[in-house]
């Protein structure tokens, strides 16, 4: 389901990087804990263990507004 404050075409182009980034994961012998680590998502709790949430969780972070920096 895409959230309502991000745009649909970058959240299917998130879930779509953030799919290939944790089958890299996957393949190199990592934990979807890991991928999560990776792109700084939350990977505490139960869910961090489903590489289905690790790429919901992912994509969220791919999605994020940035942060404004001070001058």
């Amino acid at each position: 389901m895409i959230p309502g404050h991000i745009n649909s075409i970058e959240w299917h182009q998130a879930i779509g990087i953030a799919r290939q980034s944790c089958a890299r994961f996957f393949r190199d012998g990592g934990t979807a804990k890991d991928a999560m680590r990776a792109f700084g998502a939350d990977a505490a709790g139960e869910d961090a263990a489903d590489w289905g949430k690790a790429v919901e969780a992912i994509a969220y972070v791919l999605c994020a507004r940035p942060e404004k920096r001070a001058a």
